[in-house]
Formats: structure tokens, sequence, C-alpha cells
């Protein structure tokens, strides 16, 4: 395949937010280093973590001005020294670093082929959204079936994945979701849906559970509903497994949890499982396939932007305009 030197990209030029980000026209087409892939782009997800980066609040987060992206399904087109050859033209789903663009390079190590029959925009997500949801309810969150597992931001990529498989595995499922998608969310199986925008979460939690409260709480809200969750999960048993901070940082201090919120607490970054637990990272994806194979998960379908749309793409994120998967077409 003949590689251009020069590519379509969106940079970001400052910390102010996804507003600073602009089309550049002759960004330079990255190489693999030897254990690395590049990959022409044919759909790169919008995550939140794009807009923390943006605006500097992702720990150790790219410098201004970087290629932003970091997700991203395309075909093979070269590969590095030590990685094999017979990877060229195979159609995967990765995570790398300057993927809204034409071309990213990619670890080989973390691309894994899109599932047969689905295209690269319905694999997006899989790696991401798919895999945390899995992570924050078995390894981490240690739910067992006939549970009741609270899920916030259900309308949205990972609340989404989340859904599915907790309803698959046998939970009971109240999520939580702003008034104009609970169709959506109830449509995926869930039990009970509870206004996110103006509804009392934790006495609707507890009357749904007997006065009890949830056995585990996905929380990736942050700020004021982060005090909600701690609060809805049942005491000394309960599970909160923190994996997002959307709505702002939220703390709690060793007197709380000692005397107001005797829950266990969890922290999640999917970065932090691949490095630390490899071993765990592989049985995710072996269930993954599982799943796939077993028609639980199915091929998603993103809304759909053009790259030029990225900052308009962002921007909906962050406003909570959008539900499930987002995705750029360079």
């Amino acid at each position: 395949m003949n590689i251009p030197t020069t590519m379509r990209a969106l940079q970001q030029m400052s910390l102010n937010g996804p507003q600073d980000m602009r089309l550049v026209e002759d960004a330079a087409v990255p190489s693999p280093s030897p254990d690395e892939v590049l990959v022409r782009i044919v759909a790169a997800g919008v995550n939140f973590a794009d807009i923390s980066k943006s605006r500097g609040t992702f720990r150790d987060g790219p410098t201004p001005p970087y290629l932003a992206g970091f997700e991203a399904a395309g075909e093979v087109v070269a590969v590095g020294a030590a990685v094999a050859g017979e990877l060229l033209g195979t159609r995967v789903v990765g995570v790398g670093e300057g993927t809204f663009a034409e071309y990213a390079v990619f670890p080989a190590a973390g691309v894994v082929p899109v599932p047969s029959g689905w295209t690269g925009v319905e694999a997006l997500g899989l790696l991401v959204n798919v895999v945390t949801a899995l992570a924050v309810l078995k390894p981490v969150g240690a739910l067992v079936a006939t549970q009741t597992v609270l899920i916030h931001a259900a309308a949205g990529a990972t609340g989404q994945a989340a859904v599915t498989v907790a309803k698959h595995y046998g939970a009971t499922v109240i999520a939580t979701a702003s008034p104009g998608k609970h169709e959506v969310v109830r449509a995926l199986g869930a039990d009970h849906v509870l206004d996110s925008v103006d509804g009392d979460i934790v006495a609707e939690v507890l009357r749904l559970t007997g006065g009890v409260g949830a056995d585990l709480v996905l929380e990736s809200a942050g700020g004021v509903t982060f005090e909600a969750s701690l609060a809805a999960a049942k005491r000394v048993t309960g599970r909160v497994v923190v994996y997002g901070l959307a709505g702002g940082e939220a703390s709690v201090t060793n007197w709380e949890l000692v005397y107001k919120h005797q829950v266990h607490l969890a922290g999640f970054n999917l970065g932090m499982l691949i490095q630390a637990t490899p071993q765990v990272f592989g049985s995710l994806m072996g269930e993954l396939s599982s799943l796939i194979a077993a028609g639980i998960l199915t091929p998603g379908r993103p809304t759909t932007y053009e790259l030029t749309d990225g900052p308009k793409a962002l921007a909906e994120l962050e406003d909570r305009a959008t539900t499930g998967k987002l995705a750029l077409l360079p």
C-alpha cells in the first residue's frame, strides 16, 4: 500500500477544552517502532478521557499541541521490525495515541481483530467501554447473580455495556440517566431507571431494595453524585467501584468510611489494569470473545461525525447531550 507522508488530523492547541481543537492538513504520518503497527483509521472513538486531556485534568496527560484521540479501528498497513508480518491487512480495533487522524500507530499488543461480520465502526468501544464494564462488574466489583447493581450514566457507551452484561450475569439493574434517555436504557433490559437530573437517587435505591441498598455501585459521575453512590450502597458488604469523574472530583474521609459510609471502595483505571495485571486483562479478553460468540454483545451503532466535527462531538459529550458510542470518520 502506498502510505502518504502527511495526513489530516485534529490537534489540541491548549488546555482550555475541546473548543481549542484544530484540523491540520499536513500532520506527519507516524512510523511504527519495532513493537508497533501503523493503522489506516476508518473510525476513531470519542471518550470522556479526550475531554479530560483537553482540559488538563487527565493525570500525566499530553502537553499541547498534541494530536488528539486514543481509540480507533482500521486496517494495519505497516508493522514494526519485531511484529509478525501476518498482521498486515488485518482489520483491528485498538488503543494508541493521536487517533483523531487518518493514520496512527498502536502497540501491537494493544490491538485485536475486528470480530467477524462486524465493521470497524461497529467494533469501536470493545477495548475501552466494554472491557471497562466487564472489569468493574466482575474482577473488581465481584458481582454475582441475584445481586443488585446501581449503574450511573447508563445511557453512555460504558453504561450501556454494563447494563447489558449485568443482566446477562443475572443481576437486578437499577440505572440512572437523564429523562430523555430512559427508554434507551430500558430497551437494554434495566429493571429500574432513575432520573439522574432531579431524582432522589438514594431514596429510590433504598425503596427498591427494601431499605438495604445496592450490592454494587458503578460510579463514573463524580461530583455530588459520588456522595449519593456511597449512601446508596449496602452497609458493610456493598461495593462502590469508581472508574470516572465526569462531574468533577469528590472526596471521602477515613472518618466517613468508619462512621457514615461503611462500604468497600475501589478505584479502577483500565490502563493500570493492563499494566499491573495482564493476566486479568487476558481473562477479560476471553470473556469478551465468549460474549460476542454467544450473541450477548452485538455490533455497536455509534453516532458518527466527520473528523472536522470532532470539537462538536466532544462538546456534546461533555454537555451530556449524547447516548451510546460516538465516532469520528476521517
